[in-house]
């Protein structure tokens, strides 16, 4: 029953449909790493996935820089990705900072900015859905908001680390497990 569910939802699926695709790095990183071992996935294929047959306006990725004391070779890896990243087709890289609280880093102006763009793109009618790649339930409000407008959103995200919320306040889910995962690159880290 669910997969017929899912296969209704697959067709109502319009090709002049016009989708942004907001990705909180971070909290999807974060996630794969936790969930699956490893987050070496290729976006373009993940993307084209998750959009489908539908148009494709733009994808945005939110991160915060590492802040310096966490590693000169840390800062490079992370420079090399962010600097792969702003060179897919389509992609705009969003950056806030990690400001050091104790013994951690806290990050700043990542998930407002998200949020902010999300629903501002939806009032300037630049989409008729958003997918949201994220598990954190600090959107819900954000992701009502841009229901409101008449759009739709469809999270797409692993179980691990998922806001319940945040689930059941979108349009639809996406499940980002292992199967979908390999379709995009993804390898099993080394045992």
């Amino acid at each position: 029953m669910q997969e017929w569910v899912y296969f209704l939802q697959r067709e109502a699926v319009s090709e002049g449909e016009r989708v942004i695709v907001f990705i909180d790095g971070s909290n999807f990183y974060h996630s794969l790493k936790s969930g699956f071992g490893s987050a070496k996935i290729d976006f373009s294929l993940l993307i084209n996935h998750l959009v489908g047959n539908r148009h494709l306006v733009r994808v945005y990725y939110y991160n915060a820089t590492l802040h310096p004391t966490q590693g000169e070779q840390q800062v490079k890896s992370q420079q090399s990705f962010l600097n792969a990243v702003r060179s897919l087709p389509y992609f705009e890289v969003r950056l806030g900072r990690l400001e050091p609280r104790g013994n951690t880093y806290v990050e700043k102006g990542v998930d407002v900015r998200l949020a902010v763009e999300m629903l501002k793109f939806a009032v300037a009618g630049i989409y008729d859905t958003a997918i949201l790649v994220s598990g954190d339930a600090d959107f819900s409000h954000a992701v009502q908001a841009v229901k409101d407008l008449g759009k739709h959103v469809e999270l797409a995200f692993c179980t691990r680390g998922l806001s319940r919320q945040l689930q059941q306040v979108c349009d639809r889910f996406i499940q980002i497990d292992q199967d979908l995962l390999e379709e995009c690159g993804w390898q099993s880290p080394p045992s």
